[in-house]
């Protein structure tokens, strides 16, 4: 069972800067690990419904991004150390939320439902 472990959150200011990390480990049933993965990351804002941050494909050569965190926040991972990394630069109050990391073998890296393998979240919360 892949197993997928963010941390990195915490309270900022506005205009400050976080990096938040998701640490891989485990196989899948078919043997597959987190190399082979894109990766995802989602956030829930209080009272809103989960949505798409960023994703990266499993080479690392191909990035996608919300257009609310274009130019802000850089999604990267080292295969090598089975971690995907979100940094995220200036931030915004309204970047308040608990922030999730994704496995997916899909292509629609937008849509949460193709993600099979979720963490348990990490808080960031940025004050104005």
């Amino acid at each position: 069972q892949v197993q997928l472990v963010e941390s990195g959150g915490g309270l900022v200011q506005a205009g400050g800067s976080l990096r938040l990390s998701c640490a891989a480990s485990g196989r899948t049933s078919s043997g597959r690990t987190f190399s082979s993965y894109a990766m995802g990351w989602f956030r829930r804002a209080p009272g809103k419904e989960r949505e798409f941050v960023a994703a990266i494909s499993w080479s690392g050569g191909v990035t996608n991004y919300a257009d609310s965190v274009k130019g802000r926040f850089t999604i990267s991972r080292d295969n090598a150390k089975n971690t995907v990394y979100l940094q995220m630069n200036n931030l915004k109050p309204e970047d308040t939320a608990v922030y999730y990391c994704a496995a997916t073998a899909d292509s629609r890296w937008s849509k949460e439902r193709v993600y099979n393998y979720w963490g348990q979240g990490t808080q960031v919360t940025v004050s104005s």
